[in-house]
């Protein structure tokens, strides 16, 4: 089994998948260049840098693999990654700064899966230490993990029926969002101004509340009345964004006040920043 995730050295994001068959981590080589690099076009220097290792007759060219991780879009696309071995070596033929530093850090993330394979709760508390570094409220981190949790319970129900990750995932994610918040995944990140962010990272208390309960809301009634396949699953997550509806609406209508801002964590963040500069 192969898990996507989002790992952070020095608050830039790093995309990851763990194999647990293999129990190795493959990171996407074009984030690591462009933290390494800091170039505008990341892809375009790995394409070069491949171009020169294949022309050098280098092994590492040929054994370099792709896996399917998350785009800017919310969809799962294949990407060049590497193990971390594999990284090791090519950092070697990237002139960079931060080459040490992110070598220790990768060598860090390593050590510390299989710890967390060992005690899970520390999965939870290097979340908590991540959001924590990058200035998020405890409120905020604690609804954050929560969310974590949940979707984790939706997305095992999910498999239980068989559903595959990747497209129908992202299209029952969809259907769950376009239900309550009355906006799909991607139309969502384009209110709050996002592109390669994760979108419940940028999601304000309440927001993620709602989105919570929709997820949850999803799972039990998939559990209830059991749909047999991907359609029937389709029209469950319809019902599930709709008990999260109909809280948001009632919600609004106390307050006045709309639920699903352009409000994002990164803009709020950025402004208790320079009230304490």
């Amino acid at each position: 089994m192969k898990n996507n995730d989002i790992k952070l050295f020095e608050d830039k994001k790093v995309r990851t998948i763990w194999d647990e068959d293999q129990e190795k981590w493959y990171l996407s080589i074009i984030d690591v260049i462009e933290i390494l690099t800091g170039s505008p076009r990341p892809r375009k220097y790995w394409n070069a840098l491949k171009t020169k290792l294949h022309t050098e007759g280098s092994e590492l060219s040929h054994k370099l693999g792709q896996l399917k991780m998350p785009s800017a879009d919310g969809k799962l696309y294949l990407t060049d990654v590497a193990d971390t071995e594999q990284l090791f070596r090519l950092i070697q033929s990237i002139p960079s700064p931060k080459a040490e530093p992110f070598k220790l850090w990768l060598a860090k993330i390593a050590a510390e899966r299989l710890d967390e394979m060992q005690d899970p709760e520390l999965t939870i508390d290097r979340a908590l230490y991540e959001y924590q570094q990058l200035g998020y409220s405890e409120n905020w981190i604690n609804q954050r993990l929560k969310s974590i949790e949940i979707r984790k319970e939706l997305t095992d129900e999910w498999k239980k029926r068989g559903l595959k990750e990747g497209q129908q995932f992202a299209t029952l994610t969809d259907i769950i969002t376009k239900a309550w918040a009355g906006k799909t995944t991607k139309e969502y990140k384009i209110l709050k101004g996002l592109k390669k962010e994760n979108l419940r990272d940028n999601m304000t208390n309440t927001e993620l509340i709602l989105n919570m309960l929709a997820e949850a809301s999803t799972k039990d009634i998939s559990q209830a009345v059991n749909p047999k396949d991907f359609e029937a699953s389709k029209k469950v997550a319809a019902q599930g964004g709709n008990v999260a509806k109909v809280a948001l609406k009632e919600l609004e209508a106390k307050t006045g006040k709309k639920v699903v801002t352009a409000q994002n964590a990164k803009k709020s963040l950025n402004t208790i920043k320079k009230l304490y500069d």
